[in-house]
């Protein structure tokens, strides 16, 4: 869809969408200001996830860029939306312009409902607004990492290789991972993630990047991302255990690999996200010493 210019408020804001690379920087720059605690998404990756039904939106007053919006397919059901503005220009109107132009594109291409991550009260007090009702939540849990991390422990039974290592084993992995996927606990359903997504961004640090194998088959893998624009943090990918492998400290050997190699090379922060309904995995993260930041509420409403 190509979304025209168009003044939205008594204020002179338009709409826009964004096409160039140009664009795509001042979409980012939105973001790291709104969300300072998220890696941005390097230009390559945004342009990989374009398709009919990704929409990509600034606002703008005059020649300064004050807000952006995302529409795209949801991984769970239905879609999303992302719209944001800066907090200076917050309560003017172009935060509900940039949600009604995000919701007639999921309209236009014929999705029934629209999920949201707000994860300040602002935005969730906006959402509550528009319709939408929380679904479930997510909590945000922080490692601060020093040099001297100790070093992981022997584990019986499993060898241990990294992607940098073996590369082949990210591919291999995805088997397991959708395994996970299916056993995640999520009110809004199941995550569906394919494969050429799994592989463009998951396991960006290949280093930190952990998969253990029994006699050759994967049981456990954790991934460990890139954060694009701060080469001090990094990011917990899926972290999945077989499931005849659970209960037996398996994810806690992963991790702790992960940790040495993160403060090994030079992160000290790494953050992670898990939904309600997998305890397990915060109890895991909690004993590993990382510590709990914000909250991310899942919030959902029907569409016309």
């Amino acid at each position: 869809m190509s979304y025209r210019f168009g003044v939205i408020t008594d204020r002179g804001i338009a709409i826009r969408a964004a096409v160039t690379d140009a664009d795509y920087e001042a979409w980012n720059d939105v973001r790291r200001i709104v969300m300072p605690n998220e890696s941005v998404p390097t230009i390559e990756l945004l342009r990989a996830d374009e398709g009919p039904d990704r929409l990509m939106l600034l606002a703008e007053s005059g020649d300064n860029v004050i807000g952006s919006g995302v529409a795209d397919k949801s991984q769970t059901s239905g879609g999303f939306v992302a719209p944001r503005v800066l907090p200076e220009h917050r309560r003017h109107g172009v935060g509900s312009a940039l949600l009604r132009a995000l919701l007639d594109h999921l309209v236009e291409r014929g999705f029934e409902s629209v999920g949201a991550h707000p994860e300040d009260d602002g935005s969730h007090a906006f959402a509550l607004r528009h319709g939408f009702v929380e679904v479930d939540r997510q909590v945000e849990q922080v490692r601060t990492l020093t040099p001297d991390e100790p070093g992981a422990p022997p584990f019986d039974g499993v060898e241990f290789w990294t992607v940098a290592q073996r590369p082949e084993l990210l591919q291999r992995s995805f088997a397991l991972a959708q395994q996970g996927y299916a056993d995640m606990v999520l009110k809004t359903g199941p995550a569906v993630v394919p494969i050429d997504e799994w592989l463009r961004e998951e396991g960006t640090l290949p280093g930190g990047t952990f998969v253990a194998l029994e006699h050759g088959i994967i049981v456990g893998y954790a991934g460990l991302n890139a954060w694009t624009d701060d080469d001090t943090r990094a990011e917990n990918g899926l972290t999945v255990v077989d499931r005849r492998w659970r209960g037996r400290g398996l994810a806690t050997a992963l991790k702790r690999r992960q940790l040495a190699w993160a403060a090994a090379h030079g992160i000290r922060e790494i953050v992670t996200w898990t939904q309600e309904g997998n305890e397990a995995m915060q109890r895991v993260n909690v004993r590993l010493g990382y510590v709990p930041r914000s909250i991310s509420r899942t919030m959902r409403r029907a569409l016309p």
